[in-house]
């Protein structure tokens, strides 16, 4: 279940209040206010409040730099200014909390961003909920041969259906045995603190998660890009509709100088303007190791 009665309950209820306020607001962020965008099978992100717009981002830019900005036409070229030169204390004074419901081990990769104000639904008080993630028939994939944390070739037939039911027979044993040791009808059994640690990483907890505009672009870069996990790209890439219809310009800038652009070292930023002299160029000449030669191709060799 995506979300319970009592949940949407709530949400129609938040919903429907509508409140004057001298604050500023962005129309595209009130639409997603409260509405939870479904992610993977059991997961959700939902906006629960705001600070902010592209306007507060000139606002602080043009307080902190004073005269040096009256050269700049309109917010939006400010805006795009900012991000080509790498400012961030102007995208600092937005912030956005999310309440996130996401699979523990993919939890566990998000907070590595340590950047957020967390708060997280805890097991020690509560019972969690029999939802596991179990991976679409087109997500089960082998270990990459060249990628040490990524995938590789995707299993098919009986092997891919073995190991999908090991995913749905473990993570429903793990937690039934969770269930008996907790207790059930009243009798007393063992602390909720200690039956969880047996439950498997792919079960759902929940959190809410608040950070700045700032930060935030820089978990997007990192986890809506190709080669990120599916699980939390899947997550990064929603989040990223959301803010496109909250800060339109500032996303804008961030897609352009960010999300599409590519970092070039010092070795293949030479290696470029040889090229462009009409120097023949290789691995063996360009002073990369194998693996910088292989990525700078990618770079430059696609379409």
């Amino acid at each position: 279940m995506l979300l319970s009665s009592e949940q949407l309950a709530e949400i129609e209820e938040q919903r429907a209040q509508v409140t004057q306020t001298r604050r500023v607001v962005s129309e595209g962020m009130e639409d997603h206010l409260y509405t939870a965008h479904q992610v993977l099978d059991h997961g959700f992100v939902r906006v629960i409040d705001y600070m902010g717009d592209d306007a507060a981002i000139c606002q602080a830019a043009r307080v902190s730099y004073g005269k040096g900005t009256k050269s700049v036409q309109n917010d939006e070229g400010l805006i795009r200014y900012l991000m080509r030169h790498w400012h961030s204390t102007p995208f600092e004074m937005c912030e956005v909390k999310l309440h996130v419901k996401l699979p523990v081990f993919v939890a566990r990769q998000w907070i590595r961003h340590r950047t957020a104000n967390v708060n997280e639904y805890s097991a020690r008080y509560s019972i969690l909920d029999r939802e596991f993630y179990i991976p679409a028939p087109e997500h089960i994939a082998a270990q990459s041969a060249v990628n040490n944390q990524g995938r590789g070739e995707m299993l098919t037939g009986e092997e891919a259906a073995r190991v999908l039911e090991i995913l749905k027979a473990d993570s429903s044993r793990c937690y039934d045995n969770y269930e008996a040791m907790i207790g059930q009808n009243g009798q007393q059994g063992l602390a909720r603190e200690l039956a969880r640690m047996n439950l498997p990483a792919n079960i759902y907890t929940q959190w809410y998660w608040k950070v700045d505009l700032h930060n935030l672009f820089h978990f997007l870069r990192l986890r809506a890009d190709p080669h990120a996990q599916y699980e939390i790209r899947i997550y990064a890439e929603t989040m990223c509709k959301i803010v496109a219809d909250w800060v339109p310009f500032a996303y804008r800038a961030f897609e352009d100088y960010r999300l599409g652009a590519v970092n070039l070292s010092a070795q293949m930023v030479s290696c470029l303007r040889r090229m462009l002299s009409g120097e023949e160029v290789t691995r063996e000449n360009s002073g990369m190791t194998a693996r910088e030669w292989r990525e700078f191709e990618d770079v430059i060799r696609e379409s």
